[in-house]
């Protein structure tokens, strides 16, 4: 038996509309308006782990891997494990740095450029 831990070279949360029609919990979606230099919570279930390095992408998924380009390039400032109705989650705050306009590339891979 082993422990099951993912590694995200991003952040990747749900449209807003998740939590508006009561699918998600807002931490878990990405936020309207989205502004630079405003910290936001998140929320992932799993055991997830983040570089604290550097920019990464923040991108909108639909869920099995459908991602979006990115939406923006955010820092992680923390995270932490827990564990809630015998479910593991991650939680955590990020600082939005810039808003990525569609069609503008910003990152190649998780690379800023």
């Amino acid at each position: 038996m082993g422990i099951s831990v993912e590694f995200n070279p991003d952040l990747a949360l749900r449209d807003i509309s998740e939590f508006k029609a009561g699918r998600r919990k807002i931490e878990e979606c990405i936020p309207v308006p989205l502004e630079i230099n405003k910290i936001y919570d998140f929320l992932k279930e799993g055991q997830r782990c983040y570089y604290f390095g550097e920019e990464l992408p923040l991108l909108e998924t639909k869920g099995m891997g459908n991602l979006s380009k990115p939406k923006a390039s955010i820092i992680i400032l923390e995270a932490t494990h827990f564990k809630e109705n015998g479910k593991i989650y991650t939680k955590g705050k990020y600082e939005v740095i810039k808003i990525i306009p569609e069609g503008e590339i910003y990152f190649n891979g998780i690379n800023k450029i």
